[in-house]
C-alpha cells in the first residue's frame, strides 16, 4: 500500500501540480476540489498516464461532514495520509467594506480558516498516532498584508496563518512537521488567476509576463518547493517560507 498525498484543492495550478509531483515520486495521490468533474479526471488521467497512482473526488468543504468523511475513507480504502495539501483558496474579489456582506465575509473565513481547521482536527490526531506526518498549507499575501477592498480575504489568510503557528506548536514536538507557504506573487494557473482575470486578460498576462519570461510563478517549479518541504529532516523543518518571481517585488517592498 503506498503512502498517500492528499491535496484538498486539486485544480490546474498549484494542487494539481503538487499531485502530479508527489505521484511521481511514489504516493498515491488523492485529489479533492469543489467543481469540474471533467477538469478533475484529466488530472488524475494525467496521472495515471504517466504510471501514476491516483484517485478524484468532488466534494465542497464548506459543506458540514464532507472533509471529516472523506479522510476517514481514504485512511481506511486507500492508504496512510502521509502528507496533505491543504490549498483551498478565498478569495472572493475586490470589495468595499460597504459591498462586503456578511454572508461574503463569513464564507472566507469558512474556506480558508475553519476548513483548515476542520481537516487538522480529523487529520492530525491520526499522524499522532502514526508518529509522523507533513501537514502543508498554501496562503497568500493577504495573511500579512491586508489592502484595501480585500477585508474577507485578508482577515481569512490571517486567520490561516495564526491557525498554523497554533498547530506547529502543538505537533511538530509529535513529530508532524505543519508548513506554510506564502505565495506572494501571480500563479501561472488557469483555475484561479485564469478565472480571475477571464480567458483574453489573462492570455495577454501570460504573453507580458509569463512563458518564457518566468514572470509568472510556474506551478510545476512550486511543486518541487512542496515536495522538498515534506521531506525535510527535522532537525531543519521549515515552519514558513515565501515564494514569488525573481522579477517581483516582495511584499514588504510595496506601498
Amino acid at each position: 500500500m503506498k503512502p498517500v498525498c492528499l491535496v484538498m484543492g486539486a485544480g490546474a495550478g498549484i494542487g494539481g501540480s503538487v499531485a502530479k509531483k508527489f505521484a511521481g515520486e511514489g504516493y498515491h495521490a488523492v485529489l479533492c476540489r469543489r467543481t469540474d468533474e471533467a477538469g478533475l479526471q484529466k488530472l488524475v488521467g494525467d496521472i495515471q498516464a504517466d504510471g501514476g497512482d491516483a484517485t478524484g473526488f468532488l466534494l465542497n468543504a464548506v459543506n458540514e461532514n464532507t472533509i471529516e468523511e472523506h479522510i476517514v475513507g481514504i485512511e481506511k480504502e486507500i492508504g496512510p495520509v502521509e502528507v496533505v495539501l491543504f490549498n483551498l483558496g478565498a478569495q472572493i474579489g475586490n470589495r468595499s467594506l460597504e459591498d462586503t456582506s456578511h454572508k461574503a465575509f463569513e464564507l472566507g473565513w469558512r474556506m480558508a480558516t475553519f476548513a483548515l481547521f476542520r481537516m487538522a482536527k480529523v487529520l492530525l490526531p491520526i499522524m499522532e498516532q502514526r508518529g509522523s506526518g507533513t501537514f502543508l498549507v498554501t496562503s497568500a499575501t493577504a495573511a500579512i498584508r491586508g489592502n484595501a477592498g480585500q477585508h474577507s480575504h485578508a482577515a481569512a489568510m490571517g486567520g490561516r496563518r495564526m491557525l498554523c503557528q497554533t498547530l506547529n506548536a502543538e505537533y511538530a514536538p509529535k513529530g508532524i512537521h505543519v508548513a506554510h507557504i506564502l505565495v506572494d506573487g501571480a500563479v501561472d494557473a488557469p483555475d484561479t488567476l485564469g478565472k480571475m482575470l477571464g480567458e483574453e486578460a489573462f492570455r495577454k498576462l501570460r504573453e507580458k509576463r509569463g512563458l518564457e519570461k518566468d514572470g509568472l510563478l510556474l506551478p510545476e517549479k512550486m511543486a518541487e518547493t512542496y515536495f522538498h518541504l515534506a521531506h525535510q529532516h527535522r532537525s531543519a523543518w521549515t515552519h514558513e517560507l515565501d515564494l514569488r518571481s525573481f522579477s517581483d517585488l516582495a511584499w514588504w517592498n510595496h506601498r
